[in-house]
């Protein structure tokens, strides 16, 4: 953003005039930007957006060795997604493997949803406390090893508890993912990156929907992809120990800094809601309805293709690839336009 030098009313209190201002801000290519100095003074101007920048240019201003944090992060993100699809995907085959209805099967997917939060911010913890590196490696080989002991899992109540598990480490994957692919990028072009980092999960998709299409429609099929995605997983983890931790770590560990613990982070946490407890629950609400949009259409397009459109296992692989190839252009444009 750059500054105008205009002042600009101070932002709105309460929630039905913040909201007409939010609302009226919308036609005006400027932002409301509030800049506080040392002195804790608050002043409010007006911010408008930097031209856009060739992407290409943008690409070019990361080092080689951001390129490499980057495309691991992006690795670990993708491989989350297809440990993850590899289920939603097959879910027809798994009816068929554990003689029970598809909505039995999607009970799977719900509890890795559910505990998706909680090992998100318990590794979120662990980042800040250990570091993005070790919490990473050891989250990505249990992903893979969880995906190999669903594979083996000889009941439906084994599955649903191995699948329970594994949502707890799903969830730890993108912070850690994020940080190690953005935080060394340069500013100007994280819009983009983020945006292409972001289609790692619909990639993941993608690769999981082209290895459902090369394993074939046998029910016993599901494992090979299993067995793909577990050596995915594992081999992100392995590759994560070979780079170094990440600087602004090393940085604070230099300078004495201390992670906070699970203590002083909640404490920390009731007083940001209690002066943004409003902005939160809109949030809240807000990403509710993308997930619930997002995971009613993805999760069960595969299954929807084939028991209500009446494709076969290839065409309807074929059609969710289409799908989400289309996620991963579209995703990586409103990235890009996000700068």
């Amino acid at each position: 953003m750059e500054s105008t030098g205009r002042e600009a009313e101070p932002i709105a209190t309460g929630v039905w005039p913040t909201a007409k201002q939010s609302v009226l801000d919308l036609f005006k290519w400027e932002q409301r930007v509030e800049i506080r100095n040392e002195y804790g003074e608050v002043r409010t101007e007006w911010q408008r957006p930097k031209p856009l920048k060739n992407p290409i240019s943008l690409m070019m201003q990361l080092t080689g060795q951001n390129w490499l944090f980057f495309l691991c992060g992006f690795a670990a993100w993708t491989a989350d997604a297809f440990d993850f699809h590899a289920l939603s995907i097959q879910t027809v085959k798994f009816s068929a493997y554990y003689k029970t209805s598809n909505t039995n099967i999607t009970t799977a997917i719900t509890l890795t949803l559910l505990l998706r939060s909680v090992g998100a911010a318990i590794f979120g913890l662990l980042g800040d406390k250990y570091g993005r590196k070790w919490p990473m490696v050891v989250n990505m080989i249990v992903l893979g090893l969880l995906q190999i002991c669903t594979i083996y899992a000889a009941t439906f109540q084994q599955f649903l508890a191995v699948r329970s598990l594994f949502g707890l480490f799903m969830g730890g994957v993108y912070g850690n993912a994020i940080a190690m692919a953005l935080e060394n990028a340069p500013v100007d072009a994280r819009g983009l990156m983020s945006g292409i980092l972001q289609q790692g999960y619909s990639f993941g998709y993608v690769c999981a929907a082209c290895a459902n299409l090369g394993v074939g429609g046998s029910t016993e099929s599901w494992k090979i992809t299993f067995w793909i995605a577990a050596g995915l997983s594992i081999a992100v983890g392995l590759i994560r120990i070979a780079f170094p931790e990440s600087q602004q770590f090393r940085d604070r560990k230099a300078a004495g800094h201390k992670s906070a613990s699970g203590a002083v982070f909640w404490k920390e946490s009731k007083a940001m809601l209690a002066s943004q407890w409003k902005l939160c629950v809109y949030a809240i609400i807000l990403m509710t309805w993308f997930n619930f949009y997002s995971h009613t259409s993805q999760d069960s397009y595969t299954t929807f293709m084939r028991t209500q459109k009446g494709l076969d296992n290839h065409d309807a692989s074929i059609a969710s690839i289409l799908m989400k190839t289309g996620a991963c252009v579209g995703g990586t444009i409103i990235g890009y336009f996000s700068q």
